[in-house]
């Protein structure tokens, strides 16, 4: 193999990085001033809750159209000029001057990254079939740290009382800079002719279904754990608010370390044990955690709760981007989509529980849900 057959392939790589970085960061910088545009805007929570929603909706909305355009176009067409879309769009919410004019630039916002995460998901199995080994984790590894970036960065601006808008600005040159460049380097586009696929093969599979249902289950773990781990901490366990603000660290801290080992454990186990042994981790650290009823077992817990969740979304989209090389952008989108509701159905349930049990009941629904997506990991076997 020549020197320049191999250089392709690793500059593609890093050229996915740099949009799942991006992505992160975009979704951190917003993430990080929404106390300031709540003031600045004078919401209150439900309004705020709605401009969330936007962002969701949004995101949702763009991922059950941007897989047929993947498909039919090839990731690295849609992919391009979408990320620099995405960088764009951080200036509406940024300069929203009302409610109204927010919840547009979030739905803008939110349909920018609901597209690039599906065709850099996409061009993302591209990618790792021209490397033949397993490199998808550290993508998504790579996608927290550009979320931490994100939410440093915007923690910066705010100590320095710099504009939401001005700091959006300047993230949004600088995200549209390094895509701009990105672009280049990513794999010639797998341009497909238009499908002629049967009616029932164009609707979702029943394998891609319950990947999707196994997204869901993982997502919801990860959703509780932002909205309910400090609470679980401070209301039933009594610690005081810097304690549980430890919990979620820690969970997000583990959950980032071990993506980035992700792809040498699927080389060395496969998988199916991989998914079988996070699954299983997951359920019995956080179920253990909440049986002991302490607040060092509650972070131990947390803990093992991301070492566990952080390997099985890589590998269920890795199972669902091959499945179908042909369908690989719609069945992504699918199954991102499944994940999506997840994240925003977990917190939801997990409240409803607790509000007719208590709190260490609802935080059980993840474990169990982890303990479930242990049973079902040969969903994840290569076809």
């Amino acid at each position: 193999m020549s020197e320049t057959t191999v250089a392709v392939p690793q500059r593609a790589r890093w050229a996915v990085t740099a949009y799942f970085v991006s992505t992160g960061a975009a979704l951190g910088t917003w993430t990080a001033r929404i106390p300031a545009i709540k003031q600045d805007l004078g919401l209150d929570d439900g309004q705020v809750t709605l401009a969330l929603f936007a962002v969701a909706a949004g995101s949702v909305l763009a991922m059950q159209a941007v897989g047929h355009l993947a498909d039919r176009f090839g990731s690295a067409r849609v992919l391009g000029p979408a990320g620099v879309a995405m960088a764009a769009s951080l200036l509406l919410p940024g300069f929203a001057g009302s409610l109204p004019l927010l919840l547009v630039g979030l739905l803008v916002f939110g349909a920018g990254h609901g597209t690039v995460d599906v065709a850099m998901n996409t061009h993302a199995m591209q990618v790792q079939r021209s490397y033949g080994r397993p490199i998808v984790s550290t993508f998504h590894a790579m996608f927290s740290v550009g979320g931490l970036l994100g939410a440093g960065v915007g923690a910066l601006a705010a100590h320095a009382s710099i504009s939401a808008g001005a700091h959006f600005a300047f993230v949004a040159a600088v995200l549209a800079a390094v895509l701009l460049l990105a672009r280049r380097e990513l794999l010639p586009a797998e341009v497909r002719a238009p499908s002629e696929s049967s009616p029932r093969q164009r609707g979702i599979s029943p394998g891609i279904l319950f990947l999707g249902v196994l997204a869901f289950f993982c997502s919801v773990g990860e959703g509780s754990m932002a909205d309910w781990s400090p609470l679980y901490l401070h209301d039933v366990l009594e610690t005081s608010p810097a304690i549980a603000a430890v919990g979620y660290a820690v969970f997000s801290a583990m959950m980032a370390v071990f993506r980035f080992l992700g792809d040498f454990l699927v080389a060395r186990l496969g998988p199916v044990l991989l998914v079988r042994c996070c699954g299983a981790i997951a359920g019995t650290g956080l179920g253990t955690a909440l049986l002991l009823h302490h607040p060092v077992a509650a972070i131990i817990g947390f803990a093992l709760f991301g070492i566990g969740l952080s390997c099985i979304i890589p590998q269920v989209f890795n199972a669902a981007g091959n499945r179908d090389p042909n369908r690989s952008g719609r069945d992504l989108a699918q199954v991102s989509t499944l994940g999506y509701g997840g994240l925003l159905a977990g917190p939801v349930v997990i409240g409803l529980i607790s509000s007719w049990t208590d709190l260490s009941i609802g935080m059980a629904v993840p474990a169990a849900l982890a303990l479930l997506v242990a049973l079902s990991a040969p969903a994840v076997r290569p076809r």
